[in-house]
């Protein structure tokens, strides 16, 4: 079941939610269905009411959502060193960026020539130091420097109007986010960590940043980004986890 987003019945309850704060920092409801031991593949009458629940969830984020909301920002003194490292594997794991490393483009965009690290760093570039949040309850703070996504959008002629934007990566991950988020200010594609180009660990060439939603929406070492109107799904996504996962 694909999220759909409608903000029509949103009305003056879920914002007074967003408010009291009971919304914008909760952890997903997935994570809760994964502790429970629940199979999020399987048909059972709880499995669907779980996935009822994350779908509402995902439309009650969606409601509260503005591209003019921003996330905090920080001075340099406030940045976290040394910087935790996060993946879905031990550091010991992090694989090397490939030879001939190019960022492909796909799905409903015109342009789909393949990108380099010096194509992308020819577009106009945006910096940021924000709070990187984890679904596992710790958060620091972190310099980045990139391409606006909204900038490289226009640029490949994406349709903006799709529902979708999919990222996937050279070590097995994969996200996805909306198109909203999608066209936010914060959201980057990532070239620079700490100012300097990016490390394998960080990413390396490329990654998603985008500090209004959880951390692992951030994927990290690129590999190709598409444009698509189909839900793309996720690698924690597609395990239980909050699909909008929005902070």
């Amino acid at each position: 079941m694909s999220p759909v987003f409608d903000k029509s019945g949103a009305g003056a309850e879920l914002r007074s939610l967003q408010r009291r704060g009971l919304i914008r920092r909760s952890l997903s409801l997935g994570s809760l269905a994964l502790l429970t031991g629940c199979d999020l593949n399987s048909h059972s009458g709880v499995d669907a009411a779980l996935w009822a629940m994350l779908r509402f969830n995902d439309r009650v984020q969606a409601a509260l959502f503005s591209r003019n909301r921003l996330a905090e920002t920080y001075p340099a003194s406030a940045i976290t060193t040394p910087f935790r490292f996060n993946a879905y594997y031990q550091i010991w794991q992090v694989r090397p960026v490939p030879d001939n490393w190019h960022l492909s483009v796909a799905g409903l965009v015109s342009d789909k020539a393949p990108w380099t690290v010096e194509r992308l760093r020819g577009l106009p570039q945006a910096a940021q130091v924000t709070r990187h949040i984890c679904i596992e309850g710790w958060s620091q703070i972190g310099q980045w420097a990139g391409v606006p996504l909204h900038s490289f959008l226009k640029r490949i002629g994406a349709d903006l109007t799709a529902r979708y934007v999919a990222f996937t990566c050279f070590d097995g991950y994969s996200t996805s986010i909306d198109m909203a988020s999608a066209l936010h200010p914060q959201t980057i594609l990532a070239l620079d960590f700490e100012r300097a180009p990016l490390t394998p660990e960080w990413g390396a060439p490329v990654r998603l940043r985008i500090p209004v939603k959880l951390g692992f929406k951030s994927a990290k070492n690129l590999q190709s980004i598409s444009v698509t109107n189909t839900y793309p799904g996720g690698f924690w996504e597609n395990q239980g986890y909050n699909w909008y996962s929005g902070v």
